[in-house]
């Protein structure tokens, strides 16, 4: 049975993440990278598919868990009838191979602690072969092999398909078990196991801490803005700067439904408030380090611009369907790959191009050839603005005029004409301005419904879309525009539980928008831009409530999933979201502009 997408915590080195749920399993775990195949598939199947359990033998859930402060370490704590235990799960930051170090410790009494290994690579398809290798036990099928060293345990058992290594810890004993995935042509046992696990420790505490020690927000809500960007620390790529939309994949948006999307990759969309968010919070080098993935990434003609690449820029990124694997509480397919790559999206014209404006205004050197990718940008965009496209949501039904993909072809040329401006270039200016002024027009016209006195998802269509929410923050519009105000107040229809939806169902029929079947929960992202728009009203009161609310539903570790579900109280989607974590700490920023702190507002 699947456990709760909310039970599961994270830990990472920077190149992949593992997931692990309260009851102690490591449940979805890529490697080496996060887009390579999973060896523990468990999170989107069954024990079948891999996983790796530390936990007191007999015990279902753990007492509770936390992360230590400024870190990316996890604690968990066991509470039995013979006594106390610790768990301390981290991976070190990346040297040449990656590793997963587990820590029992005793607290008191004496506890019978079990691990049990079960790997199964390819995504959860292949049973590796498992062999013993002087202190280690070695699980090897096709290019990977998996090495585990468990300190003063003794071998592994092999039962049921699993290793299985039992122990028994009493006050301050403590026994340390370490994974480390490796080529298969490598005969040797990989370096990380051979690191003392007090320095692994050491090394990996030492490195968060600096790390998050640089964070400049100092609001009432530090501590949370703090983990989300942690969080968005652990989501990315360091080798190229990406940052991927979460570590995991096919989790649903809805029990049962279609929408499962493997969001291991790197979304354009979220490229100007991913920049934004790091640098307002003072992280100027991984801003830089994002600007350079996306400059990698777009390289080539205009009329190629993607929605979304591969964690190195990679534009092929097949969609396939994984049938051995049953779904997460049996939402199926499950898809690994993302056919989204192949999508026409006007939006990521006004992304990337908002994205160089922002990196020019806080001092991050632009290459010389950027000149030239804002006028191939600008070119494609005018031939091509008045076409449909499949919008900020993806959908994979019919082609529209949406509002929002118009909207940011206003900002693609509202920013190109600044970029000339601080550049000193104003040879294109005119026919810019004349774009501009166009699409702010025609959006004016067909995007704002004069019955519902709202901004509307797409021409034509009578349905609201939580993307109108964006129009003030990126300049469309004043806040105080009478229009953006009528738009603030017609979001109620969105509302549910104090929750903001991304856009009504009846905008594509009774399969919602995109066309697929079943519903979704709320949008933790459009409840936070919520909060972001009462707030530049003046709304503080209102503002706060509904940043506070999403505080509120996140886990126990403070992680937040794509969405919320306010009728089973259940995160839903990939998790943990980067866009949701974004969206948190730009509220949090956005909040304190406009003067909104508890005791303000209480």
């Amino acid at each position: 049975m699947s456990k709760p997408i909310e039970n599961y915590a994270l830990i990472g080195d920077l190149e992949s993440a593992a997931m692990i749920a309260q009851d102690g399993a490591i449940d979805w775990l890529c490697l080496p990278r996060f887009d390579s195949p999973a060896c523990f598939a468990s999170l989107i199947g069954t024990d079948d598919n891999g996983f790796w359990r530390v936990a007191p033998v007999g015990a279902e859930q753990c007492s509770r868990r936390a992360y230590r402060d400024g870190t990316l370490i996890l604690d968990t704590w066991w509470e039995t009838d013979s006594g106390t235990v610790r768990v301390s799960d981290f991976m070190p930051p990346r040297t040449r191979f990656p590793c997963v170090v587990r820590t029992v410790e005793g607290q008191s009494g004496c506890v019978r602690v079990r691990s049990e290994l079960r790997p199964r690579f390819n995504h959860g398809r292949v049973v590796p072969w498992v062999r013993s290798a002087g202190a280690c036990t070695v699980a090897v099928a096709g290019p990977d092999s998996l090495w585990q060293r468990a300190d003063d345990a003794g071998q592994g058992v092999r039962r049921s398909g699993s290793t299985v290594v039992d122990f028994t810890v009493t006050a301050g004993r403590r026994l340390t078990l370490m994974l480390a995935w490796a080529p298969s042509h490598l005969c040797e046992m990989p370096a990380p196991l051979c690191v003392p696990p007090e320095t692994a420790l050491k090394e990996t505490r030492d490195f968060w801490q600096e790390w998050a020690a640089q964070c400049r927000y100092q609001g009432p809500w530090r501590d949370s803005v703090v983990r989300s960007l942690i969080t968005l620390k652990a989501l990315t790529y360091a080798p190229t700067g990406g940052i991927v939309a979460a570590p995991t994949a096919s989790l649903p948006e809805h029990l049962g439904g279609e929408r499962n999307w493997d969001y291991r990759y790197c979304w354009l969309r979220d490229s100007t408030l991913t920049l934004s968010c790091l640098l307002r919070s003072g992280y100027r080098n991984e801003a830089a380090a994002w600007l350079d993935w996306l400059l990698r990434a777009v390289a080539g003609g205009p009329a190629g611009l993607q929605t979304v690449y591969g964690i190195e820029g990679q534009r092929s990124l097949p969609e396939t369907e994984a049938p051995w694997l049953p779904g997460y509480e049996g939402a199926r397919p499950v898809r690994f790959g993302n056919a989204a790559a192949g999508q026409f999206q006007l939006d990521v014209y006004g992304a990337v191009l908002d994205t160089l404006y922002r990196s020019l205004r806080a001092g991050i050197p632009l290459q010389e050839h950027m000149w030239s990718l804002v006028n191939a940008l600008m070119s494609h965009l005018r031939e091509h603005w008045r076409e449909p496209d499949q919008g900020l949501w993806e959908v994979r039904g019919p082609r529209r005029h949406f509002v929002h993909s118009k909207v940011m072809s206003w900002v693609a040329a509202d920013r190109a004409l600044r970029i000339g401006a601080l550049l000193g270039r104003t040879e294109s200016s005119g026919p810019w301005r004349a774009l501009r002024d166009a699409v702010h027009a025609e959006v004016c016209r067909m995007g704002w419904d004069p019955v519902r006195r709202s901004f509307v998802q797409s021409y034509g269509s009578s349905a609201l879309d939580a993307s109108s929410l964006l129009m003030p923050k990126l300049g469309f519009l004043r806040p105080c525009d009478f229009r953006v105000r009528s738009t603030i107040a017609a979001m109620r229809e969105l509302d549910q539980a104090g929750f903001v939806r991304r856009y009504q169902e009846g905008g594509g029929g009774v399969h919602g928008v995109d066309g697929l079947r079943g519903g979704e929960g709320t949008f933790v992202a459009c409840s936070l831009w919520y909060a972001d728009a009462l707030a530049a009203m003046g709304e503080r009161g209102r503002a706060r409530e509904a940043f506070e609310r999403v505080l509120a539903v996140r886990n126990d570790v403070g992680l937040l999933s794509e969405q919320w579900d306010p009728v089973r109280h259940r995160h839903m989607g990939n998790t943990p979201q980067a866009f949701s974590h974004i969206a948190l700490v730009e509220s949090a920023f956005a909040l304190q502009r406009a003067g909104v702190t508890p005791e303000a507002c209480a």
